[in-house]
């Protein structure tokens, strides 16, 4: 049966030359990027690799706002003007009249997938919540923002990856919710570089570990015991996600998989380390990645012949 959330041509209509430039710029910022998107995205088709470009270069460049407040022609404006212009742009790109190289693939694909706005309006309220807001006082608190920035990421793409089962919804939230608390841990020195901490205040307090410590990249054993309890609740929404992966939807799915493996693995990493995340930042090598992706791959074609056989 094919998944009701993709178009019947989502895989067949052929893009213009204009919109193949414009899509093999936003492949190129993904490229660029050295993501750990850009290996999960190799098991895609091409017309459905092409539209996860356009959305991940939207969300780069946005999520860049909040950091170094440039626009795409390199001038300087305020982070909260440019995000007025991306939602501004956002209106173009849903009424078919985009102006700008990203979001003329992100029209088409948004289009061709039947994807919703709101999904990207939440993708800018995160980057928002980063222009006005430092501190979390408690996981409540961090888990929207972790939903903005990275689970309504993940109900993006699984419009472009297709599902049937309505639960693959809920397995995407988790696992960007997942996927986010890891990129904060592995980003702690990084992030206490700007000034901001994201690990929730009222779990510093319980461990005895103050923002002055983190800012400072002080590293003890009530920092580790910290880590130790925030890594336990990634670990869990990974778990969550892996049970509520409708079966039906493996398929279709495995590049989400790919990514619940790449991240998954970096956290396995992080917490190798005894959570040395103070003294760098820690990342996968390229072989490591593609090997996890090799295996979703084999994984899923497995299942596959096995399907087969039964019928």
């Amino acid at each position: 049966m094919k998944p009701e959330h993709v178009p019947a041509n989502a895989d067949n209509s052929a893009p213009d030359a204009a919109l193949v430039a414009d899509y093999e710029h936003c492949a190129e910022i993904t490229r660029r990027s050295s993501s750990n998107f850009y290996y999960a995205f190799m098991l895609l088709p091409v017309e459905r690799r092409r539209a996860l470009y356009a959305v991940y270069a939207f969300c780069r460049f946005v999520d860049d706002i909040a950091d170094d407040g440039a626009g795409p022609d390199g001038a300087e404006r305020s982070p909260a003007d440019l995000l007025r212009q991306w939602r501004d742009e956002l209106d173009r790109v849903y009424r078919g009249a985009p102006t700008r190289a990203i979001s003329r693939a992100l029209a088409d694909t948004a289009a061709r997938f039947a994807i919703p706005r709101g999904y990207f309006d939440e993708v800018i309220s995160g980057v928002e919540m980063d222009l006005s807001q430092k501190r979390y006082a408690t996981f409540d608190d961090l888990r929207l923002y972790c939903f903005r920035v990275a689970a309504a990421v993940g109900l993006i793409c699984i419009e472009i990856f297709g599902y049937s089962n309505p639960n693959a919804r809920v397995y995407a939230e988790y696992l960007g919710i997942a996927c986010q608390l890891t990129n904060i841990l592995r980003d702690v020195k990084e992030d206490a570089g700007r000034g901001r901490i994201y690990l929730p205040l009222e779990d510093l307090a319980r461990f005895g570990v103050s923002e002055d410590e983190i800012l400072r990249g002080i590293y003890s054993d009530a920092f580790v015991r910290l880590m130790e309890f925030e890594a336990a609740r990634a670990r869990d929404f990974y778990d969550q996600a892996d049970r509520l992966l409708p079966d039906e939807d493996r398929s279709s799915l495995r590049t989400a998989e790919a990514m619940r493996q790449i991240y998954g693995s970096l956290l396995n990493l992080i917490v190798q380390s005894n959570y040395r995340v103070l003294d760098k930042r820690l990342s996968l090598s390229a072989t490591r990645k593609l090997y996890l992706v090799g295996r979703v791959w084999a994984s899923s074609r497995l299942g596959a012949l096995r399907g087969q056989a039964r019928a």
